[in-house]
């Protein structure tokens, strides 16, 4: 955040003197500079939020795109392969640069003989009809075997960390009533709320933790409907030469622009903060770039693909990397907001760690983490088991959820009868699951779903593990 206050003393927002006092604010009182600037009257709120807003403008030529040429003709000569004739706007629209850089590409593949034009409705360029030649098919082909990659151009490192740092994360305006609209859904108490509210706003890595089936990967999931505002992510990314593929419609979900999108650079992608998950699977060649040696370009790693969201670790502790592995893995990224990564070629460069990272786990956190992490994790977070009221409003919400009449006494049996038959503990899960039971249950013999004891019993006794011996 300290490059914020460095780009608002270029544009004269700041001075280097307000920028001081409002660091040393910050060590004392805490927050984030941003909120420190606005508490000391140096900038207005609505001033800082523009400064988090960030369209990226197309460039008109191919230094302003920060592009090697070659790369560009050699992009536009693979997506030919695809194409057969074609027409300036076509390849333009595919390969997501203005008309005024394609046209430069096409000029040297026509000098080289690689397309020719077939035709033309009228003088202009923009009508010319194009084909590829059988030079052109062969150096494409070529071309294809040295790098796969046949979608949109890529973006620099600079003009990627420049966009993140802009939608930083961290400048998102959190309250009371935001967290509690995003959980809503969820039976929590109030203390809970109050931890949790803290932990997101701060932006700092959070351990959610308790027994199995209390709610801690709804929770997890929900912070990010916390973080409402659209970002731009790049479709992908060019370094030392290597493409790394960003965009990716599993992690990131695309919106349309309110706005018209003239003048904006079509090489990135508006998208909602995404919500990156990750359980038991996760390795760690996952949070390393990916090199694919068939298609050899890189796929992103998984903070890439979290960076301005949140990042959510689930059922930590039961990866096969030993949890210290992982964490160690994390140590320079959760305290520097900088990540190291490593292209095949050793190429090392840095780029943004930026996100909310949430571990969630049943484990015990003493048994996963060493006290020296423990400290790098600024906010732990208990979900312990329901409590009478909240178990009693959970059971009631899955029943309207499903059209089922509430029934006391069927409740209270499977509470005082069927729990303590087995001196068994409530989890916020068990609702929802034996309800679930008790409608497939109905459904088979053909009957409308119903609490009743018969049905309540039978679902329990499919659902938990006997404690009789044998």
């Amino acid at each position: 955040m300290y490059q914020l206050g460095l780009r608002m003393i270029e544009e004269g927002i700041i001075t280097k003197a307000q920028l001081d006092v409002a660091i040393e604010r910050q060590h004392r009182m805490g927050g984030r500079l941003g909120q420190n600037l606005v508490a000391l009257g140096f900038v207005a709120e609505e001033v800082l939020k523009h400064e988090f807003i960030r369209t990226p403008r197309a460039p008109q030529t191919v230094e302003e795109a920060q592009l090697d040429p070659s790369l560009v003709t050699d992009l536009v000569l693979k997506h030919l392969l695809f194409m057969g004739e074609f027409k300036m706007a076509d390849i333009s629209e595919r390969v997501k640069l203005p008309v005024s850089i394609i046209e430069g590409a096409l000029e040297e593949l026509r000098r080289d003989k690689f397309i020719e034009v077939k035709g033309s409705s009228s003088y202009t360029k923009m009508a010319y009809v194009f084909k590829i030649t059988e030079a052109g098919i062969k150096r494409g082909t070529d071309l294809l075997e040295l790098c796969r990659y046949a979608g949109p151009a890529p973006v620099s490192l600079e003009d990627y960390r420049a966009t993140v740092e802009f939608q930083t994360v961290k400048s998102t305006t959190i309250d009371e009533s935001r967290l509690k609209k995003a959980l809503s859904h969820l039976v929590l108490n109030e203390n809970i709320l109050h931890r949790l509210g803290p932990a997101i706003s701060s932006g700092q890595a959070i351990f959610i933790y308790g027994p199995s089936g209390n709610g801690k990967s709804a929770i997890a999931e929900s912070i990010g409907k916390v973080f409402p505002d659209t970002i731009y992510v790049p479709y992908a990314l060019t370094v030392g030469g290597q493409i790394i593929r960003i965009y990716d419609p599993v992690n990131h979900e695309q919106v349309e622009p309110a706005d018209s999108q003239e003048g904006v650079d079509q090489r990135w992608v508006l998208i909602k903060r995404p919500i990156v998950i990750t359980g038991g699977e996760l390795t760690l060649n996952m949070l390393d770039l990916e090199f694919n040696p068939i298609s050899k370009y890189y796929e992103a790693s998984l903070q890439m693909k979290a960076n301005n969201g949140l990042f959510i670790i689930d059922d930590f502790g039961r990866q096969q990397a030993e949890p210290a592995r992982i964490l160690n893995r994390w140590i320079v990224p959760l305290d520097r907001q900088i990540d190291y990564v490593t292209l095949s070629t050793g190429m090392k460069f840095a780029i943004p760690f930026d996100m909310v990272v949430v571990f969630a786990t049943n484990l015990d956190p003493q048994d996963l983490v060493d006290e020296a992490f423990q400290r790098r994790i600024r906010y732990k977070v208990k979900i312990g088991q329901p409590n009478d009221g909240e178990f009693l409003e959970i059971f009631k919400m899955v029943c309207k959820a499903n059209g089922l009449t509430f029934n006391q006494e069927v409740y209270d049996y499977l509470l005082n009868d069927l729990y303590a038959r087995d001196g068994r503990a409530r989890n916020a899960c068990h609702p929802r699951d034996l309800i679930e039971q008790i409608i497939v249950d109905s459904h088979y013999y053909g009957k409308s779903p119903q609490l009743t004891k018969e049905n309540m019993e039978r679902s329990c006794d499919n659902y938990f593990i006997s404690h009789e011996t044998a």
